[in-house]
């Protein structure tokens, strides 16, 4: 293997592992807002519609650039 096809595979392993580090990390993210929404719902708290809406909509968000970013693995 030539040095300039193993300077691109080491380059196209950075890029997979810095996709997979940000999917892992959209993915944690979201399982926190689960937790947090759970609470909320559960709770008697009156203001929890805003809240609510917002954990929903980071969840999307995030579940899109997760999408998103899956898709360009499969080059």
């Amino acid at each position: 293997m030539s040095e300039e096809n193993k300077d691109k595979l080491i380059d196209l392993q950075k890029q997979v592992i810095g996709i997979l580090f940000e999917v892992i990390k959209r993915l944690q993210i979201n399982n926190n807002l689960d937790e947090e929404y759970f609470q909320i719902i559960f709770s008697d708290n009156k203001t929890k519609n805003q809240r609510v809406k917002e954990i929903l909509a980071e969840r999307k968000e995030n579940s899109e650039v997760v999408g998103r970013l899956l898709e360009k693995l499969k080059i």
